[in-house]
């Protein structure tokens, strides 16, 4: 079973976020999870604010337009 934090170190380690990755952790967020994923799903926010992680369906959306 995926973790939110394995999701979340994905990213942070690529620097990219993709939409199928975006959708598991929407999943993964409507079940349980620990302190450790919270924390990690934070850290994944703050590197998206911060442009270090970029995410897939932005990319998408703004090329729509």
């Amino acid at each position: 079973m995926n973790l939110i934090r394995d999701v979340v170190r994905q990213a942070l380690e690529t620097g990219y976020l993709t939409i199928e990755a975006e959708e598991q952790l929407r999943q993964m967020l409507k079940m349980k999870y620990g302190s450790e994923d919270l924390e990690a799903f934070m850290d994944l926010q703050q590197a998206a604010m911060a442009g270090l992680v970029k995410q897939q369906s932005r990319e998408y959306l703004f090329s729509c337009k």
